[in-house]
């Protein structure tokens, strides 16, 4: 479901307990554990080889170590690595021999339910995220983008902490756009895999709230992994060419 982001605020209340446990088990959500032996650790399994079929896993736009510190090359390795890797897998094998098999990724995305939507959609959106980021990122727009978003929002700081509260307020797994949506932009939430193109909105820029995103490097701290990723890690230049995409069409 989206949500657009409004002034009342819902925060989680789960326990540091409850959020370690989720992000173990989302972890290992499309890759698969192995418990250890008593008093081994439990480390990753081996993972199958990847899906034979019309999708691939993108290359990453920059090295996995070029977003560090802000978010590690560990992180890259089970997020990029592992769960986009599965999402892309998981989509392969629902399509295979099926007419979807001949189709794009959007009109799947598009016509979708269950699983095969999830999939789809979840090999969209990790798609366009790593192209929201880059090495030395961060900043304020300018331009187009930088107007338009002094417009609609009033400043770069009342866009910059209503995108933050979003993206921290979401509940559970998602993620918080910037999108276009009849001629002015919002901010939004979207739960799970859902995303805005599902709702009619062009997609500017997004930042990814699902666990496996940040709690390597920030445990439950999603606020210092939104705050680091806006002021370090945003691809600005991106953003402008799909706000500069969206206006002409």
């Amino acid at each position: 479901m989206a949500i657009a982001h409004g002034n009342e605020l819902w925060v989680s209340a789960l326990g540091a307990a409850a959020l370690a446990a989720a992000a173990a088990l989302a972890l290992c959500v499309g890759t698969g554990c192995t418990g250890g032996t008593a008093g081994e650790p439990a480390g990753p399994a081996p993972q199958p080889a990847p899906a034979a079929g019309p999708f691939e896993l993108p290359p990453l736009p920059y090295d996995r170590a070029a977003l560090a510190p802000v978010i590690s090359a560990e992180t890259l390795d089970y997020h990029w690595g592992k769960h986009h890797r599965a999402y892309v897998d998981n989509l392969n094998r629902l399509v295979a021999g099926k007419p979807e098999a001949g189709r794009k990724l959007e009109e799947i995305v598009m016509t979708a339910e269950g699983g095969l939507f999830n999939n789809a959609a979840q090999v969209w959106n990790h798609s366009f995220f790593w192209k929201c980021l880059r090495p030395g990122g961060g900043g304020e727009p300018a331009g187009e983008l930088a107007e338009a978003v002094k417009r609609d929002f009033g400043s770069f700081a009342k866009f910059r902490a209503e995108f933050s509260a979003a993206a921290v307020s979401q509940f559970g797994s998602g993620w918080a756009w910037l999108v276009l949506d009849g001629g002015r932009l919002r901010v939004v939430q979207t739960a799970n895999a859902d995303l805005p193109m599902k709702h009619g909105w062009k997609a500017i820029l997004t930042v990814d709230v699902w666990e496996h995103a940040y709690y390597i490097d920030y445990r439950n701290a999603r606020a210092k992994y939104v705050d680091a990723v806006l002021d370090r890690l945003v691809n600005w230049d991106f953003a402008a060419a799909n706000y500069a995409a969206a206006t002409r069409r």
